[in-house]
């Protein structure tokens, strides 16, 4: 009997953890597990750290722009699966593209190219998106010499 309750603990384990899964997109998962352009890139010429405080992730993103081309992006991250998907899915979305192109990258559009997100984590996509618009003011400040004005909501 022991043996019964034991193996019936395990299969709701199992359950669970699938549960919790469904919530995200084979996309999602995906970008979790496999995410791409990880790493620092030595020859960027704009670094940003941008963080959440109510969850504790971090991203240090990395942008080599050249000509008002974002050639090159990557990213240091600290946080959840979904953090680190959006991550993934929005330097994809980034890379290659000139910067009007890039600044119409949202935390919205991030979403929905993942398929969507559950409520709970749609912050993470403003993590990305954040960091991506910090990093562009910064190049252009940088290359026209002015000083960004800083907001504060």
């Amino acid at each position: 009997m022991p043996f019964e309750k034991a193996h019936l603990n395990q299969l709701v384990k199992e359950v669970n953890l699938s549960e919790g899964y469904m919530q995200y997109t084979q996309t999602t998962l995906d970008h979790a597990r496999n995410p791409r352009n990880v790493g620092s890139l030595d020859d960027a010429n704009v670094v940003v750290q941008v963080g959440d405080p109510d969850c504790g992730d971090t991203l240090l993103l990395f942008m080599k722009i050249t000509d008002g081309i974002v050639e090159d992006i990557s990213y240091l991250i600290k946080g959840c699966g979904a953090a680190i998907a959006t991550s993934s899915i929005g330097s994809e979305m980034a890379k290659g593209k000139s910067l009007n192109e890039v600044l119409l990258i949202t935390d919205e559009s991030i979403s929905e190219a993942l398929g969507g997100l559950p409520g709970e984590k749609e912050h993470c996509s403003n993590l990305i998106a954040s960091a991506i618009h910090a990093a562009i003011g910064q190049y252009i400040s940088t290359i026209t010499g002015e000083t960004p004005e800083i907001k504060c909501n």
